[in-house]
């Protein structure tokens, strides 16, 4: 009998368990901890921040769905990882605190065969001062948050419609934050729901980016081929932001924020401000902030972990230049580098470095945007980190026969541009692979066949299908498994 303990319900740690329920049956064990009592599907919480969705419409109960799966859920937080066992036994575990009502605050060891750390990330409004819900900026991270923001964003709209001029200030709240996507989607929405309400003349539309140039996206941008032609996305993305009335400030990171402004250092080492009466920023990502420690009880969390918190895994994380960065660089099979049943999916693996150019100012802050594992990657690789526990489960061999390197992997991402079967759209963009390949791929880093950008209602169409496709899916509803991640 095998015991399998995934940490985290999030897309990665919920498409592992999904995976691991269907294929490891009687005489195995799967167990679920999350300090979460829902499911949410994050990409549409953009909706939820205008006002097009309820919170109810993005989430749904998960203790139904892990019961019909057959998982031993439990609601609890992760707090510490074992792996080498403690001096009474030599299984490894994990140390959960249970969030549920009915446990509330009981601290449980659990142990593992196998462990997937799918914690995903730490929201760290707290890694600049002033930001975040609870203080004076909005967010769209979660459900809640969204659900917060819309209601900030009606007041704004209804000084506007009183006659008084509104200034919206969306993007990226830390200079190595990551995310870009969500904060250009939700700018967007928010000048299309003001060009729905013919309020234009009143609205100063501003997107601010650690990004060096728009279009970034932390992938270090890409040509994509558009109508015939090959464009950088930088093209692309400041088109886009032309034809909605937004202006833009790029090369900046956000230091402080107090009410009613934003301090932000630019590349030149300049300190500039900027007032806003509603904001939108993306904080920083960090680890869950879990501990690991060895058999005699010694922390050993600079072994598991990265600095930033996330998981190391089969990667290079040899610091080097820029120059010599590589494809290889990137995990393969996101097993431990130091414990070989110990894997992390999604956002917790610890990537060996940026796939934008790093930047920094005369003062020595650093401002590019960090590499984002969302949405896609993170389904795909729950889905192989899964699929290679329950091979090694079946066959005794410790192997990988799934492989799922960012530096070979796809990517498809559809930004919203608005809302309604006539007048929505989206702007979609393709890129392979996500990590660019310049051995294989010598003049554009990518296939440039795969790569491809374009807007239109159609991609709206097709956000709205996946919308409901996805949540089928993760509710693990009749024939689920067909639904690609």
């Amino acid at each position: 009998m095998a015991k399998v303990v995934v940490l985290g319900a999030g897309i990665s740690g919920h498409t592992a368990v999904s995976y691991l329920s269907k294929y490891l049956k009687k005489g195995h064990e799967v167990v679920m901890v999350s300090p979460n009592s829902n499911f949410q599907w994050v990409p549409s919480n953009i909706w939820v921040g205008v006002g097009l969705m309820t919170p109810d419409q993005v989430k749904f109960k998960l203790a139904p769905v892990y019961k019909k799966m057959g998982v031993n859920y439990k609601q609890a937080l992760g707090v510490s990882i074992h792996p080498e066992g403690d001096k009474e036994n030599d299984k490894g575990y994990v140390t959960i605190k249970y969030v549920s009502e009915e446990k509330k605050d009981t601290v449980e060891k659990v142990t593992y065969d196998y462990l997937i750390n799918a914690t995903g990330p730490k929201l760290n409004f707290e890694g600049t001062e002033g930001l975040g819900p609870k203080k004076f900026t909005q967010s769209v991270c979660t459900y809640d948050h969204a659900a917060h923001a819309w209601d900030n964003l009606q007041e704004s709209f209804k000084k506007m419609e009183n006659g008084e001029r509104q200034t919206f200030l969306i993007g990226t709240g830390h200079p190595l934050a990551t995310c870009q996507g969500a904060a250009f989607e939700y700018i967007l929405n928010i000048a299309f729901e003001i060009n729905k309400r013919k309020l234009n003349h009143l609205a100063d539309l501003w997107w601010i980016t650690n990004e060096y140039e728009l279009g970034d996206f932390g992938m270090g941008g890409a040509y994509i081929k558009r109508n015939g032609y090959i464009t950088p996305t930088k093209i692309f993305t400041e088109s886009i932001l032309k034809e909605y009335g937004v202006r833009w400030i790029k090369q900046a990171g956000v230091s402080k924020v107090e009410e009613g402004v934003v301090h932000y250092e630019n590349l030149k080492g300049e300190l500039k401000t900027k007032e806003f009466d509603f904001a939108m920023l993306i904080p920083g990502f960090s680890g869950a902030g879990m501990k690991a420690f060895g058999k005699e009880g010694n922390d050993i969390s600079e072994i598991v972990f990265a600095a930033n918190g996330m998981m190391k895994v089969d990667a290079d994380y040899t610091v080097k230049p820029f120059e010599e960065w590589s494809a290889k660089d990137w995990p393969l099979n996101y097993q431990s580098s130091a414990y070989k049943n110990v894997y992390a999916a999604g956002i917790a693996f610890a990537p060996p470095h940026g796939i934008s150019k790093p930047m920094q100012s005369p003062n020595g802050t650093k401002i590019f945007p960090t590499p984002p594992r969302t949405g896609m990657p993170s389904g795909v690789i729950g889905k192989i980190t899964a699929q290679n526990i329950i091979h090694q489960i079946k066959t005794g061999k410790i192997e990988h026969p799934h492989e799922a390197s960012m530096a070979k992997m796809g990517a498809a991402c559809i930004v919203s541009a608005g809302y309604g079967i006539r007048k929505g759209q989206a702007a979609v963009m393709t890129v392979n692979p996500i990590v660019q390949d310049w051995e294989k791929y010598p003049k554009w880093g990518r296939n440039i066949n795969d790569t491809v950008g374009v807007v239109g209602t159609a991609g709206h169409w097709m956000k709205l299908f996946m919308h409901y496709m996805f949540i089928y899916k993760a509710k693990a509803k009749p024939f689920w498994w067909l639904i690609p991640e």
